[in-house]
Formats: structure tokens, sequence, C-alpha cells
């Protein structure tokens, strides 16, 4: 990152960006209404599903990218490992950590929250003018950068 303070077309940018991913959070949410499990718990499992070569992951990350505390991460999970998605383990690095990771039944939700989600959204987006969706594909890989950039 850079130290240099942004000019104002650059705060104004930012500032339309987070309103707008805002927005799309609120919509995701929805996207969840009618589903079994609720917008944390499914982004929960996503990210498990994608650390799930790395041995799960501990108690402390989860919370921290859901911004919660870990309390609130530890009944979450409790939830989850209560419905048979997840199930904790001892992390052999750290004997007083706790690592989770997704059971088959776990993948099986999050292949079905991903088939209902994209099937919701495509059909929004199959509203939306060719133009527009072409603008959209041709953002995500600078939206994907941005992405990588806060995760580094």
């Amino acid at each position: 990152m850079n130290d240099e303070t942004p000019g104002e077309d650059l705060l104004a940018l930012a500032q339309d960006f987070r309103e707008a991913l805002r927005h799309s959070i609120y919509l995701v949410r929805r996207l969840d209404a009618d589903g079994e499990l609720s917008a944390a718990q499914i982004s929960t499992l996503k990210m498990l599903l994608e650390a799930d070569s790395d041995g799960g992951v501990r108690v402390g990350e989860i919370a921290r990218n859901q911004g919660v505390k870990v309390p609130s991460a530890t009944e979450q999970i409790i939830k989850l490992e209560r419905a048979g998605l997840v199930h904790r383990e001892a992390d052999p690095a750290d004997s007083r950590a706790v690592r989770v990771r997704l059971t088959a039944a776990g993948h099986t939700a999050v292949e079905s929250a991903n088939a209902r989600r994209n099937a919701v959204m495509a059909q929004i987006l199959g509203g939306l003018p060719e133009e527009d969706r072409r603008a959209l594909a041709a953002a995500m890989p600078v939206i994907g950068r941005i992405n990588e950039s806060v995760q580094t």
C-alpha cells in the first residue's frame, strides 16, 4: 500500500465501490433467505472448503474472516458441527488451538448453496442488457486483484 494521501477522485471511487459491495452483500444474504443455512454459515463453510487441502482452519482465523469475535465464531461452528457439516480437531502444531474441517455433508451443503445462489444470480444477470453483462465480466479480474491485494 502506498502512503500518499488519495485524491478526491480516488476517494469518491472508493466510496462508490464500498457502497456497491455493501449492497452486493445484502443481495447475497437475500439469496440465502430461503435456504436451511444462514449466509454466515454458508460463508464459513465456503471458507473451510477453500482451505480443505490445508488441514482445516483455526477458529481465530474464521472469526477474523467473518469480522466477529472468537466466541461468536465458536457458536457458529458448534451449530454447524451439530448439523454434521463440520468437525473440530486439535491443531497438530498447537495443542491449545482447534482446527475446523468440512465433512462430506458440509461439501454437499456448499455445492447445493452455490448451485442455488448461481441460479438466482444468473436470473438477475439475465435481466441486464448484454452491454452491462460484458462490462461486469470485464470488471471481474479487477475485483479479483482487489481481493488478492487485501488478502496478502
